[in-house]
């Protein structure tokens, strides 16, 4: 009796698992994708031009276009969480590299972005941080 229990409870705890981990794909399908950000874009040097086109290349299908975030996808990066005083430079270069644990955002974690250079990935700095200035972030 015990052990058919057993299997019983085994059962419904495997079935509603799949069932939970079978949902999450279908709530990041329905999300909107809807930009979570106000973004002013500053008259571009080259130096950060050249960021944007890295930015875009490499970035943008999850922070979006000049940064803005999509909603139910990646935050913004124009966002004063991402001030210089509270997330450096290096965070940047370790989340493209290494990716990063979701802790700021409900958007789960960031995977590393595969095949992104140094110097991209200096470039994009460069770029996102015009786009701070320009919003009021410093």
């Amino acid at each position: 009796m015990n052990r058919k229990f057993l299997y019983i409870i085994t059962g419904v705890i495997v079935i509603g698992g799949a069932a939970y981990i079978g949902l999450k794909p279908d709530e990041q399908i329905s999300a909107t994708g809807a930009p979570l950000a106000d973004v002013s874009v500053p008259q571009l040097t080259p130096a950060q031009s050249a960021g944007e086109v890295a930015f875009n290349e490499n970035c943008a299908a999850c922070h979006g276009q000049n940064a803005v975030g999509q909603d139910g996808v990646a935050p913004p990066l124009v966002h004063p969480i991402y001030e210089p005083s509270h997330h450096g430079d290096q965070a940047f270069v370790m989340a493209a590299q290494r990716g990063t644990r979701q802790h700021h955002w409900p958007f789960g974690d960031m995977p590393p972005v595969e095949g992104i250079t140094d110097t991209e990935i200096q470039s994009i700095i460069v770029y996102v941080r015009a786009l701070q200035r320009e919003n009021g972030i410093n």
